[in-house]
């Protein structure tokens, strides 16, 4: 399996973990996994969904695309479609982010997002510090915003506030995206 995985996303959890001094055991309590799932995920030999990964991600309090960025730095700020990076998570066919800024050391997050039909972002709503504004590029997306359902179209936009749960799904039988971006970094 580790062979598969382009960005080591494994590698990177356990050298987050290990910068903070945290034990397996700590960090999977607080990302609220089992001990053992953390271990095969750390090892490469689990494949989490993007839920797990995000937990992982706030519990070492890291921005999630972290982990599957490649090491080294992109001193151009022209990003290419060509050279965007792409992150498409383990176990999640149709959910495709790609990073539309040459890295995250700024203070702003900058990203395409493409749902396959009936896909969606995460299982449950998730918020984050940052706060966000997204626009809808092609297709139709129901954001679920805390308790509230909205119907978006290509063309529409809005702005989430930091620490509000939100997910997108894709409730069409087209491809949907978005642009989004979140300041501060948060993904």
């Amino acid at each position: 399996m580790k062979e598969s995985n382009q960005y080591n996303y494994y590698s990177k959890i356990k050298e987050y973990r290990m910068a903070k001094n945290l034990t397996i055991k700590e960090l999977a309590e607080k990302a609220n996994i089992t001990s053992s799932m953390l271990s095969q995920i750390e090892r490469g030999l689990a494949n989490p969904s993007i839920n797990t990964m995000k937990l992982i991600a706030q519990a070492l309090d890291t921005p999630l695309f972290k982990f599957f960025m490649e090491n080294n730095n992109i001193s151009n700020q022209v990003v290419t479609p060509e050279r965007r990076k792409r992150i498409s998570l383990p176990g999640e066919d149709g959910v495709i982010y790609e990073l539309l800024t040459p890295d995250l050391t700024g203070s702003i997050e900058f990203c395409i997002l493409t749902l396959a039909p009936g896909k969606t972002t995460s299982e449950a709503p998730m918020g984050h510090e940052g706060e966000e504004v997204a626009l809808v590029l092609s297709g139709t997306t129901e954001l679920i915003l805390e308790n509230e359902k909205l119907t978006m179209n290509a063309g529409d936009s809005i702005r989430i506030p930091p620490r509000t749960n939100h997910k997108w799904y894709n409730p069409t039988d087209e491809n949907m995206i978005l642009i989004f971006a979140v300041s501060p970094p948060t993904f």
